[in-house]
């Protein structure tokens, strides 16, 4: 009976905690502004998928789209977290020159013509050998 006592607080108190964290985590990533910005360099789906990862591990970041066509890479952002031009540093940091060109929020972005510019692609090998992705030193 004393275990079962236990055992049921040990997995309220989990349960709970895993409601504040996820909880925590959503508020953490709301977008209340759109950045577009400008990249130059990128040659293929490798170099997009570079760009969004240096992205989505900024606090604050919510979700990033990159239009390789374009040289486009639109990022979901908390105003109250990170600055457009710090996302801009960060695609830089990861070797490739980029300037904000845009700042609007959601709405306005999802009602502009081309608001719903790709991700670049997904799966599979998309390297064109120019961007060094499989260059370990980069």
């Amino acid at each position: 009976m004393k275990n079962r006592i236990i055992n049921t607080t040990l997995i309220l108190t989990a349960i709970l905690f895993l409601a504040v964290l996820a909880v925590r985590v959503r508020a953490g990533v709301t977008a209340d502004s759109v950045a577009v910005l400008k990249a130059s360099g990128m040659t293929c789906g490798s170099c997009a998928d570079r760009i969004s990862r240096a992205l989505q591990g900024i606090k604050g970041v919510a979700s990033t789209r990159v239009d390789l066509d374009g040289g486009r890479v639109i990022v979901g952002y908390d105003t109250k977290t990170v600055k457009p031009e710090t996302l801009a540093e960060n695609i830089t940091k990861a070797g490739y020159d980029s300037t904000v060109q845009q700042v609007v929020t959601p709405e306005q972005y999802r009602r502009r013509p081309g608001g719903d510019a790709g991700t670049g692609g997904g799966g599979g090998p998309r390297c064109c050998g120019g961007c060094g992705a499989g260059d370990k030193s980069r």
